[in-house]
């Protein structure tokens, strides 16, 4: 099994679920170690007989030839640029991995022949949802972002393959992912590690947008699911049912830390801002998947996590995030 971006933070949760759980399966971790790419998060299986590690990037036909020196009869592919705030000033980046990248993994993928091909997605691409429904597959896509547009673009480039070469491609869509070993630069672990130092947490405009929050553990099982269960040429939204506002969400932390509301700074919306993302999970249930982490025992597990393994995310926390920090944040 090839799992691209897997020093990445579902990438490398889903590796080490895979590993407890699923003892004929052999996993090879291809990644380019990008800023978000840390191996420290898997440290303690790195020595396994069916772990093995290549560095390379997923844009770079050479890289990619590399990665199948093993023959590989499964690729799960978590590589991408996912910061949608980073996505505003370099949009470059986004496109080389999210769709070069993509496009050169299924065309090795092609003359190599895999058993299956799942593509790893987000319910950014569907865009804001109205408040009387929940995202359908079969929705048209309507991303309000540039890394929600790369990532729409590589949906739809795999499932071109699975039309015109019968790659047996399969899309995974899910809702925002919280859980350890998330680098901090998505809301949860940011406010957490940002409360921590002791410093205010920037809520956009009035913190009204609304995230559907899943526990990258449940989205780990789901994907194993799909592996084992999925259609070829099918989408599969993963939602965790545990809609709140952005706002509520912060108060949620605030009070989990014992810390007082005071630490809340409203700043400026950022441009684009989808006010709410909810999917229909209807499909992969009926595959037999369902959440099972409760959102405030996950959040409040998440925090403990974080506050025992400060060396993890002060280490990761490197000079090109910071200074993204200053500009995008401390500016407005």
């Amino acid at each position: 099994m090839l799992i691209t971006g897997g020093a990445g933070f579902i990438g490398s949760n889903f590796i080490r679920m895979a590993m407890a759980n699923r003892p004929d399966w052999e996993i090879v971790n291809f990644d380019a170690l990008t800023y978000a790419g840390n191996l420290q998060s898997l440290e303690d299986i790195a020595k396994g007989s069916r772990y093995k590690f290549i560095k390379g990037d997923i844009s770079s036909p050479d890289d990619v030839e590399k990665a199948f020196s093993a023959r590989i009869d499964v690729i799960v592919n978590f590589a991408a640029e996912t910061h949608v705030d980073k996505s505003l000033y370099d949009t470059a980046a986004f496109l080389r991995t999210n769709v070069l990248g993509v496009g050169t993994l299924l065309q090795a993928a092609m003359e190599h022949g895999v058993s299956k091909f799942v593509q790893i997605s987000t319910d950014e691409v569907y865009g804001s949802i109205d408040s009387d429904r929940r995202a359908l597959e079969s929705d048209p896509l309507r991303p309000g972002s540039p890394y929600a547009a790369s990532k729409a673009a590589s949906d739809l480039l795999g499932l071109s393959f699975f039309n015109s070469h019968r790659i047996p491609v399969i899309i995974t869509r899910s809702s925002n992912n919280y859980g350890p070993y998330q680098f901090p630069e998505k809301i949860i672990p940011f406010f957490i590690t940002e409360a921590m130092k002791g410093k205010h947490l920037p809520v956009y405009g009035g913190g009204e947008n609304i995230r559907d929050w899943i526990h990258v553990d449940d989205n780990c099982r789901a994907i194993m699911t799909v592996i084992e269960k999925g259609t070829p040429g099918d989408i599969y939204n993963v939602g965790g049912e545990n809609s709140l506002d952005n706002l509520s969400l912060t108060k949620m932390l605030l009070d989990i830390m014992e810390l007082p509301a005071t630490r809340i700074k409203f700043v400026k919306d950022r441009p684009g801002h989808d006010l709410r993302y909810s999917l229909d999970s209807t499909r992969i249930r009926e595959l037999g998947w369902a959440p099972r982490v409760d959102f405030k025992d996950g959040l409040s597990k998440t925090v403990a996590w974080y506050s025992k393994n400060r060396k993890w995310w002060e280490n990761v926390l490197s000079g090109e995030h910071l200074e993204f920090y200053e500009r995008h944040y401390r500016k407005r």
